[in-house]
């Protein structure tokens, strides 16, 4: 790997966001929370997802889906190598209830997306077919092209049953010449997913006003 010039981040011909709190469709996901129903309160909008999950400790259930945006700093194109997955940790899925997010689903755009299962020894990011409002998105694999004016976003959809897993994932890039790996975590760190296999689970009753048992 060739490092940037300097070795600072700025010489790094790209830059890239992270959001760890996108849900399927807008709308579908689940948390696990170690605290019964009446404890939890009404589950958030699809922005505020990250406030109510820190504020009661959540750990993304069965999934996390990553939005990743990659943009390069000037026009010369910066070409995406390949998407790699890290796991630096398993343990056994945290105990709790899950609670799941799905009111008010519409329709949504999806991105090119991968698809990890980080159930295996050696996972790796998948490129499978999304779609949207517009129609089916196809898989496309590596590499990809972006620059200041062609920018990308990527949907990371990494899925577990049996772990409490932490990763991160790492993006190879290429341009004139140069080449290098940045790594992308949430916010400095790994990325946290655990299973809700034999959990109780819990979707939110609008009318009542409390949670209920998933049917």
């Amino acid at each position: 790997t060739t490092p940037p010039a300097g070795g600072t981040a700025s010489s790094v011909p790209l830059t890239w966001s992270a959001d760890s709190q996108a849900w399927k469709l807008g709308c579908g996901h689940d948390y696990v929370v170690a605290a019964p129903p009446g404890q939890v309160p009404p589950p958030p909008v699809p922005q505020d997802a990250g406030v109510w999950a820190a504020s009661q400790n959540a750990v993304h259930g069965g999934e996390t889906l990553v939005r990743l945006s990659v943009q390069g700093r000037t026009d010369t194109a910066v070409v995406l190598e390949a998407l790699r997955v890290r796991v630096v940790g398993r343990s056994a899925p945290v105990p709790g209830n899950a609670y799941a997010m799905n009111q008010g689903c519409g329709g949504s755009i999806t991105p090119r997306t991968f698809d990890v299962n980080l159930d295996k020894d050696r996972p790796i990011a998948r490129a499978v077919a999304g779609g949207g409002v517009d129609g089916p998105i196809p898989a496309v694999r590596m590499p990809y092209r972006v620059s200041a004016r062609d920018p990308e976003v990527l949907l990371v959809n990494a899925r577990t049953q049996g772990c409490d897993c932490r990763w991160y994932l790492e993006l190879d890039w290429s341009s004139q010449g140069r080449t290098g790996t940045v790594r992308i975590d949430d916010a400095g760190r790994p990325f946290r997913t655990s299973g809700i296999k034999g959990l109780p689970r819990y979707t939110y009753d609008t009318s009542a006003r409390a949670w209920r048992p998933y049917s």
